[in-house]
């Protein structure tokens, strides 16, 4: 397999197009065509992590973090980020990031988070605006059921947990074709109405070129009329957060204390307690401030995340316990999905955990 397959792949569970514009994901390092030998697993793409990848032969290492977030200006070996590009070229090796693409998947990161600590029935916290067009076409009455169904084979229609959801009218379409033309219908030179059907579909902006693809081979036109709209509709299987409930309720403290052993927390910083149950918990892997006002909307008992500045513990103002565990703690078991994703996908193929520490804040 090529570094492309693997990425393909790992496009499925994360496609690029849903991380944040202020990201940088994809293959940072390396040729897209290359055998790969074996695939590392890890958080972040540090320079014992490359080391790793040579030791077991892997030569594509696949992390959840960028090492290459803005411009690289020079490669010198003056700072690691820079170090760590110039080892894995060096050696051959391949950079794939994912992030904020997984950040965004309804099976990532938040997904993981609420598997460890056993919440169940999660729904993203905060859904994704600007992912979702519509697809307005127009096709003679016998072929519409043609191109509808291969609009939907392409991944259009899907709503929630339906799928095949169009919306059609009839009317009269008209056109005329030029000299150079070779209409299906009519005639060249003259007028032509034909019996259509205007067909709207709905779909993720990521499928966007294979739709269109799909309907230019489906449709019988020449020319083939569409339009595409940018909807303001949230996408509810897309987004950043999780926010679902216990099994059982708990006491706060319980709770918290609970939280930081399964987590492997050195430390839980939180905010004042209430004196209240626990059951509905919400979940931000990373740095999470930005979400404190979705959490309170989504009614959770407690907010989990990290990176949270002094103030910002006031934001919970008497209405949830905002719990900080650390920025690493949330997201360590990242590579715990993407390893188990990729021996499922691909079962005979050398997937490893990176064992390597790649945490960089410390406690006493």
């Amino acid at each position: 397999m090529t570094v492309q397959d693997i990425t393909k792949i790992l496009e499925e569970l994360a496609p690029l197009p849903h991380a944040e514009g202020f990201d940088n994901v994809g293959l940072l390092v390396g040729d897209p065509n290359m055998p790969v030998k074996g695939v590392l697993v890890t958080l972040d793409t540090l320079e014992n992590v490359v080391d790793e990848a040579i030791e077991k032969k892997h030569n594509l290492i696949v992390s959840f973090h960028p090492i290459i977030f803005s411009g690289l200006k020079k490669l010198t070996g003056r700072t690691y980020v820079e170090r760590v590009v110039i080892k894995a070229i060096a050696n051959n090796i391949a950079i794939y990031s994912m992030h904020t693409a997984l950040d965004n998947s309804p099976m990532g990161v938040n997904a993981k988070i609420c598997e460890v600590l056993g919440i169940q029935n999660p729904k993203i916290l905060i859904p994704k605006t600007g992912s979702i067009r519509k697809l307005t076409t127009y096709a003679p009455l016998e072929d519409a059921e043609k191109v509808k169904s291969a609009l939907f084979k392409a991944g259009a229609g899907e709503i929630g947990k339906y799928s095949n959801c169009s919306f059609s009218t009839e009317g009269v379409g008209s056109f005329k074709a030029g000299t150079s033309a070779s209409p299906s219908v009519g005639e060249v030179g003259e007028l032509h109405l034909e019996k259509e059907v205007q067909i709207n579909v709905i779909y993720s902006f990521e499928k966007e070129s294979h739709l269109l693809k799909a309907l230019f081979a489906a449709h019988p036109y020449e020319e083939v009329a569409y339009e595409i709209v940018a909807l303001e509709n949230t996408n509810q299987d897309l987004g950043m957060g999780m926010v679902g409930e216990l099994q059982t309720e708990m006491e706060e403290q319980a709770f918290l204390k609970q939280l930081k052993k399964t987590m492997n927390a050195s430390v839980v910083r939180h905010s004042q307690l209430l004196g209240k149950k626990v059951k509905k918990v919400a979940v931000l892997g990373g740095s999470g401030a930005f979400a404190i006002s979705a959490a309170k909307k989504a009614k959770a008992d407690v907010f989990i995340t990290s990176d949270l500045k002094y103030h910002q513990f006031y934001e919970a103002e008497g209405q949830l316990v905002i719990a900080d565990i650390g920025h690493f703690e949330t997201e360590q078991f990242t590579k715990d999905l993407l390893v188990d994703y990729l021996t499922k996908k691909i079962p005979n193929f050398a997937v490893s955990l990176s064992e390597s520490i790649t945490n960089p804040i410390k406690y006493l």
